[in-house]
Protein backbone atom coordinates (compact mmCIF):
# COMPACT_ATOMS: atom_id res chain seq x y z
CA UNK A 1 0.00 0.00 0.00
CA UNK A 2 1.35 3.44 -0.24
CA UNK A 3 1.46 5.73 1.61
CA UNK A 4 2.12 3.20 4.19
CA UNK A 5 0.20 2.92 7.34
CA UNK A 6 2.25 3.06 9.93
CA UNK A 7 5.60 5.23 8.43
CA UNK A 8 6.69 8.04 6.21
CA UNK A 9 5.91 6.88 2.47
CA UNK A 10 8.68 7.90 -0.14
CA UNK A 11 7.64 7.71 -3.83
CA UNK A 12 10.65 8.67 -6.47
CA UNK A 13 8.77 9.67 -10.26
CA UNK A 14 9.96 10.08 -13.21
CA UNK A 15 12.19 7.78 -15.46
CA UNK A 16 12.95 7.65 -19.30
CA UNK A 17 15.30 4.63 -18.20
CA UNK A 18 13.27 1.67 -16.64
CA UNK A 19 16.61 0.23 -16.30
CA UNK A 20 17.15 2.77 -12.75
CA UNK A 21 13.63 1.67 -11.49
CA UNK A 22 15.15 -1.73 -9.74
CA UNK A 23 17.75 0.66 -8.20
CA UNK A 24 15.85 3.20 -6.63
CA UNK A 25 13.75 0.42 -5.24
CA UNK A 26 16.67 -0.96 -3.54
CA UNK A 27 17.85 2.09 -2.38
CA UNK A 28 14.56 1.96 0.04
CA UNK A 29 12.12 4.15 -2.03
CA UNK A 30 8.46 2.50 -1.27
CA UNK A 31 6.99 3.78 -4.90
CA UNK A 32 8.25 4.52 -8.00
CA UNK A 33 5.93 6.87 -10.38
CA UNK A 34 6.25 6.28 -14.14
CA UNK A 35 4.92 9.18 -16.38
CA UNK A 36 3.00 8.07 -19.34
CA UNK A 37 2.44 11.88 -20.07
CA UNK A 38 3.95 11.91 -23.69
CA UNK A 39 4.27 15.81 -22.89
CA UNK A 40 6.46 15.24 -19.82
CA UNK A 41 10.26 15.36 -20.23
CA UNK A 42 10.17 12.28 -17.93
CA UNK A 43 7.64 10.62 -20.37
CA UNK A 44 8.30 6.76 -20.63
CA UNK A 45 6.23 5.13 -22.99
CA UNK A 46 3.75 2.53 -21.36
CA UNK A 47 4.76 -0.16 -23.66
CA UNK A 48 8.82 0.38 -22.93
CA UNK A 49 7.22 -0.21 -19.21
CA UNK A 50 5.57 -3.38 -19.88
CA UNK A 51 8.63 -4.52 -21.65
CA UNK A 52 11.20 -3.82 -18.56
CA UNK A 53 9.41 -3.15 -15.31
CA UNK A 54 6.75 -6.47 -15.16
CA UNK A 55 8.82 -8.25 -12.76
CA UNK A 56 9.55 -5.59 -10.78
CA UNK A 57 5.77 -4.94 -10.47
CA UNK A 58 5.48 -8.07 -9.43
CA UNK A 59 6.62 -7.35 -6.39
CA UNK A 60 7.21 -3.45 -5.74
CA UNK A 61 4.57 -0.33 -5.47
CA UNK A 62 4.97 1.17 -9.05
CA UNK A 63 2.27 4.22 -9.50
CA UNK A 64 1.16 5.53 -13.49
CA UNK A 65 1.59 9.23 -13.81
CA UNK A 66 -1.21 10.17 -16.05
CA UNK A 67 -2.33 14.01 -16.74
CA UNK A 68 -5.85 14.18 -18.76
CA UNK A 69 -5.86 10.57 -20.09
CA UNK A 70 -8.23 9.50 -22.50
CA UNK A 71 -10.28 6.53 -22.02
CA UNK A 72 -7.84 4.10 -24.28
CA UNK A 73 -4.57 5.36 -22.38
CA UNK A 74 -6.80 4.64 -18.73
CA UNK A 75 -7.98 1.10 -19.82
CA UNK A 76 -4.31 0.35 -21.48
CA UNK A 77 -3.04 1.08 -18.36
CA UNK A 78 -4.92 -0.72 -15.95
CA UNK A 79 -4.95 -3.75 -18.05
CA UNK A 80 -0.58 -3.99 -18.04
CA UNK A 81 -1.07 -4.98 -14.50
CA UNK A 82 2.11 -2.90 -13.96
CA UNK A 83 0.28 -0.54 -11.42
CA UNK A 84 -0.82 -0.81 -8.22
CA UNK A 85 -1.72 2.72 -8.03
CA UNK A 86 -3.07 5.40 -10.55
CA UNK A 87 -1.94 9.24 -10.21
CA UNK A 88 -4.00 11.73 -12.01
CA UNK A 89 -1.89 14.94 -12.37
CA UNK A 90 -3.85 17.18 -14.82
CA UNK A 91 -7.21 18.50 -14.62
CA UNK A 92 -9.54 15.23 -13.89
CA UNK A 93 -12.69 15.92 -12.81
CA UNK A 94 -14.15 14.29 -9.52
CA UNK A 95 -16.61 12.03 -11.85
CA UNK A 96 -13.22 10.16 -13.20
CA UNK A 97 -12.09 9.57 -10.03
CA UNK A 98 -14.93 8.09 -8.49
CA UNK A 99 -15.57 5.47 -11.84
CA UNK A 100 -11.92 4.58 -10.99
CA UNK A 101 -12.45 3.95 -7.26
CA UNK A 102 -15.86 2.03 -8.37
CA UNK A 103 -13.19 -0.07 -10.79
CA UNK A 104 -11.02 -1.38 -7.92
CA UNK A 105 -7.87 1.46 -8.46
CA UNK A 106 -6.41 2.98 -5.84
CA UNK A 107 -6.27 6.59 -6.95
CA UNK A 108 -3.62 9.26 -5.94
CA UNK A 109 -4.96 12.98 -7.30
CA UNK A 110 -2.39 15.49 -7.16
CA UNK A 111 -3.51 19.55 -6.96
CA UNK A 112 -1.33 22.60 -7.87
CA UNK A 113 -0.98 25.25 -4.69
CA UNK A 114 -0.89 28.68 -5.00
CA UNK A 115 -2.97 30.00 -2.35
CA UNK A 116 -5.60 28.42 0.20
CA UNK A 117 -8.08 28.94 -2.21
CA UNK A 118 -6.54 26.34 -4.14
CA UNK A 119 -7.09 23.60 -1.23
CA UNK A 120 -10.91 24.38 -1.50
CA UNK A 121 -11.42 21.31 -4.37
CA UNK A 122 -9.75 18.74 -2.71
CA UNK A 123 -13.00 17.81 -0.88
CA UNK A 124 -14.70 16.96 -3.94
CA UNK A 125 -12.64 14.37 -4.88
CA UNK A 126 -13.73 11.16 -3.46
CA UNK A 127 -9.90 9.50 -3.30
CA UNK A 128 -8.05 9.37 0.09
CA UNK A 129 -5.07 10.09 -1.05
CA UNK A 130 -3.94 13.59 -2.46
CA UNK A 131 -0.46 14.76 -3.85
CA UNK A 132 0.34 18.89 -3.48
CA UNK A 133 2.24 20.43 -6.06
CA UNK A 134 3.77 23.53 -6.81
CA UNK A 135 1.56 25.81 -8.97
CA UNK A 136 3.03 25.45 -12.55
CA UNK A 137 0.38 26.04 -15.40
CA UNK A 138 0.50 23.68 -18.21
CA UNK A 139 3.42 21.78 -17.14
CA UNK A 140 1.58 19.68 -14.46
CA UNK A 141 4.46 19.24 -12.01
CA UNK A 142 8.40 18.30 -12.14
CA UNK A 143 9.31 21.79 -12.43
CA UNK A 144 11.09 21.79 -9.38
CA UNK A 145 9.13 24.68 -7.42
CA UNK A 146 7.79 24.56 -4.07
CA UNK A 147 4.76 26.20 -2.62
CA UNK A 148 4.39 27.86 0.85
CA UNK A 149 4.69 24.79 3.31
CA UNK A 150 2.08 26.14 5.74
CA UNK A 151 -0.83 25.15 2.73
CA UNK A 152 -0.27 21.28 3.35
CA UNK A 153 -0.36 21.99 6.98
CA UNK A 154 -3.89 23.56 6.26
CA UNK A 155 -4.77 21.30 3.94
CA UNK A 156 -4.37 18.02 6.74
CA UNK A 157 -5.97 20.59 9.12
CA UNK A 158 -9.38 21.20 6.79
CA UNK A 159 -9.37 17.47 5.09
CA UNK A 160 -8.56 15.21 8.24
CA UNK A 161 -9.71 11.72 6.58
CA UNK A 162 -7.42 12.58 3.20
CA UNK A 163 -3.38 11.54 3.22
CA UNK A 164 -1.60 14.42 1.92
CA UNK A 165 1.51 13.55 -0.06
CA UNK A 166 4.09 16.39 -0.25
CA UNK A 167 5.68 17.09 -3.42
CA UNK A 168 7.37 20.17 -5.30
CA UNK A 169 10.82 21.28 -4.84
CA UNK A 170 11.72 18.70 -2.47
CA UNK A 171 15.64 18.23 -2.22
CA UNK A 172 17.96 16.03 0.14
CA UNK A 173 19.09 19.56 1.39
CA UNK A 174 15.15 20.60 2.32
CA UNK A 175 13.60 16.95 3.10
CA UNK A 176 13.89 17.18 6.46
CA UNK A 177 12.77 20.33 7.13
CA UNK A 178 9.67 20.09 4.86
CA UNK A 179 8.56 16.33 6.87
CA UNK A 180 9.33 18.39 10.13
CA UNK A 181 6.74 21.38 9.46
CA UNK A 182 3.92 19.07 7.76
CA UNK A 183 4.00 15.81 8.91
CA UNK A 184 3.34 14.62 5.54
CA UNK A 185 2.04 10.55 4.58
CA UNK A 186 4.26 10.26 1.86
CA UNK A 187 6.77 12.70 0.23
CA UNK A 188 7.63 12.59 -3.69
CA UNK A 189 10.52 13.84 -5.59
CA UNK A 190 11.46 13.99 -9.48
CA UNK A 191 14.28 17.05 -10.00
CA UNK A 192 15.24 16.99 -6.34
CA UNK A 193 17.42 13.70 -7.09
CA UNK A 194 18.74 14.19 -10.71
CA UNK A 195 21.50 14.32 -13.11
CA UNK A 196 18.82 15.45 -15.76
CA UNK A 197 15.50 14.89 -16.35
CA UNK A 198 14.31 11.61 -16.36
CA UNK A 199 18.23 10.76 -14.86
CA UNK A 200 18.54 9.64 -11.12
CA UNK A 201 21.25 10.27 -9.40
CA UNK A 202 21.76 7.16 -7.04
CA UNK A 203 23.65 9.38 -4.68
CA UNK A 204 21.25 12.15 -4.79
CA UNK A 205 18.55 9.32 -4.52
CA UNK A 206 20.02 7.55 -1.10
CA UNK A 207 20.90 10.94 0.74
CA UNK A 208 17.25 12.09 0.23
CA UNK A 209 15.85 9.09 1.23
CA UNK A 210 18.60 8.88 4.55
CA UNK A 211 17.17 12.11 5.36
CA UNK A 212 13.77 11.51 4.90
CA UNK A 213 13.81 8.67 6.97
CA UNK A 214 16.12 10.30 9.67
Amino acid sequence: MFPPPNRLGIKICGFKDARQVPLIFDLGADAVGINLWPQSKRYLPLAEAEQHLAETAAHHHLVAVLVNPDAALLDATIRSGLFRTLQLHGDEPPSLVAELLERGQQVIKAFQVRDAASLDAIGTYACADVLLDAYNPGLYGGAGHSFPWDLAVQAADRFPDKRIILSGGLTPLTIATAIAQTHPAAVDVASGVESAPGVKDLALVAEFIHHARG
